[in-house]
This record gives structure tokens, C-alpha cells and sequence, in this order.
């Protein structure tokens, strides 16, 4: 059975016999009749009663017609949503932990307003974690922080973040001499690309920490950071959800390493109109950033 098959038996039962059915479909009579009597076969059911050159609906067939309307109806939806450019559907996106709390709300707020009809899903995890979703298939889209491999995927750029050091209130300058150098970072797993960040610009000075506490959300890092425990490395945009900046100093780090690309990714091939829908809102975002950046500088 498949949907031309129901085509047929559709148009027939319509129609009310083979004959207008043929006319409908333009084809001649003997192929309706022919693929009919199969569908038949194929269902081992008989779908009309016969009398003469005349049909009657058999209790089957009525069964099959709402079925068969219900299928049809689903297959032009379907047709009809992959020609169609419009946003739709379910939009699974990923992204990291500091994207979330910081750039998305005021985008996925104005993605709903402007596509209401599309359902958005949201998990959050470290660019490996989120690369391996697309590829499996369990997220449509990702925002993560580069580097990224280049070949698996499409890229546009999203954010571009100012990255800092930051540690308690009153805490000394970070990074003039090796000597000074924390000794203790906090940071997020294997994978973070602003864990490998800091480990980098460690190494850059010939020093390690000696310990690293691993943690899971940057509100818990931020609160580990006021207690002393260690230092961080985080884009200065997340300080802005955080309430007690006051206890807090932030050290920049030199001008080659302080400047972080945030790209949304999807897999090569697989673009979308919901994918696209995002890319345009990210486009915009990035327009009036630069619009407000001129307007400061001329101020």
C-alpha cells in the first residue's frame, strides 16, 4: 500500500465509480481497476462490493477512506512544510553555560515573538558535548565558543566576548610576574574551551596551578570566586547577571588573548528554516551592538 494506491481509492469512492475516477486522475480505466483490485491484494480485504459495472463501499473500505484521507492530508502537510521557508516545528538548539545565562533570553524571547509556531528546546553543555548532539542528531543547531572543527559543519558568527580573569575583591594584580600567579583556578570540565584558555595562558608563563576545582554553572564559580578559593577565567558579559559584583576584581588579560569567538554551528548540509530564522536575529544583534559601539566612541 502506498499513497498513490490510496490516491486511487480515494477518487473512486469520491467519484462514485471507476469510470469518473479515470477521468479525474487521467488515466484510463483499466489501470484504476487494475490498482484497485492490488490494493485489495495487498490489504486481503475486499474494499467494494460489486453489483454489475456498479460499487459499493464494503465496511473495509469505509475503515480504509478514513484512514486514507488522514494519511493524504499528513503527506501534502508534509510536502507542503519542506517547500515552505516559513519557521516551523520543533528547533532543538544547544548551548554553553554562559551563552544561556547571558545572550539567550533576549533572543529566544525574540525568536518566539517573531515564530510563535515553533517549539524551541534548549540543553546546555561544553562545545565537544554539543558538537557530538549534532552529529547524533539530538540537537538541530549549537552556540559554542571556537575553535571548532571545521569540515562537520556550517558556522556563523554569533558573539564575539571579552574574556577576564576575575577573583576576590581586593585580590593583587594577576598576571604581572609568574611569581604572582594564582595557584588555584576554578573551571568547568574537560572541553570548556575557557578552561583550556587558562590553562594556556598558564603555560604561556611557564607556571600550572596546582589545583583546579571543577564545577558545573557559573553561579557556583562566581560564589567560589567571592570566597577566595580560587580564580576564574569567564566572558565579562556573564558579570552583568551577577548581583554582588562589588565583591569581586576582574583582571584583563593582554590584547591577543582576551577576544573569544561564540559561533552558532549545525551540521554541513542540514540548514534549516528555523536555523535561518536564528542566524538572521544573531545578524541584528550584532548590527545594533555596532551601531551602539559607534555611537559611544563619538560621544
Amino acid at each position: 500500500m502506498d499513497l498513490s494506491d490510496l490516491r486511487i481509492f480515494v477518487a473512486v469512492v469520491r467519484e462514485g465509480g471507476v469510470t469518473r475516477a479515470a477521468e479525474r486522475l487521467h488515466r484510463v480505466q483499466s489501470n484504476v481497476t487494475t490498482r484497485i483490485r492490488q490494493l485489495e491484494e495487498d490489504l486481503g480485504v475486499g474494499l467494494f462490493i460489486r453489483e454489475g459495472k456498479r460499487l459499493h463501499l464494503a465496511p473495509q473500505g469505509q475503515v480504509l477512506f478514513g484512514y486514507a484521507n488522514r494519511l493524504l492530508a499528513l503527506a501534502d502537510e508534509a510536502r507542503d512544510a519542506l517547500q515552505d521557508a516559513k519557521p516551523r516545528g520543533t528547533f532543538r538548539l544547544g548551548a554553553m553555560e554562559s551563552t544561556a545565562a547571558v545572550r539567550l533570553p533576549g533572543l529566544l524571547s525574540e525568536y518566539h515573538q517573531r515564530h510563535p509556531g515553533v517549539v524551541l528546546e534548549l540543553r546546555t553543555g561544553n562545545p565537544q558535548v554539543l558538537a557530538s548532539a549534532i552529529l547524533a542528531g539530538d540537537i538541530d543547531a549549537a552556540l559554542v565558543a571556537e575553535p571548532i572543527a571545521d569540515e562537520p559543519f556550517e558556522k556563523a558568527p554569533a558573539f564575539e566576548e571579552e574574556l577576564v580573569i576575575i577573583a576576590a575583591a581586593n585580590h593583587p594584580p594577576i598576571g604581572k610576574k609568574s611569581s604572582d600567579l594564582p595557584r588555584t583556578i576554578i573551571v568547568f570540565e574537560h572541553g570548556c574551551p575557557h578552561r583550556k584558555r587558562l590553562e594556556d595562558w598558564y603555560a604561556k608563563r611557564s607556571e600550572m596551578p596546582e589545583r583546579m576545582i571543577e564545577l558545573a554553572s557559573y553561579h557556583a564559580m562566581l560564589g567560589c570566586v567571592v570566597a577566595g578559593m580560587g580564580v576564574a577565567l569567564i566572558p565579562k558579559s556573564v558579570l552583568a547577571t551577577f548581583p554582588d559584583r562589588k565583591l569581586l576584581s576582574v583582571h584583563p588579560l593582554g590584547r591577543t588573548e582576551n577576544r573569544a569567538w561564540t559561533v552558532l554551528i549545525w551540521r554541513r548540509g542540514a540548514g534549516s528554516a528555523n536555523i535561518q530564522a536564528l542566524r538572521e536575529i544573531l545578524q541584528g544583534s550584532r548590527l545594533a551592538g555596532h551601531r551602539q559601539a559607534r555611537t559611544a566612541r563619538t560621544v
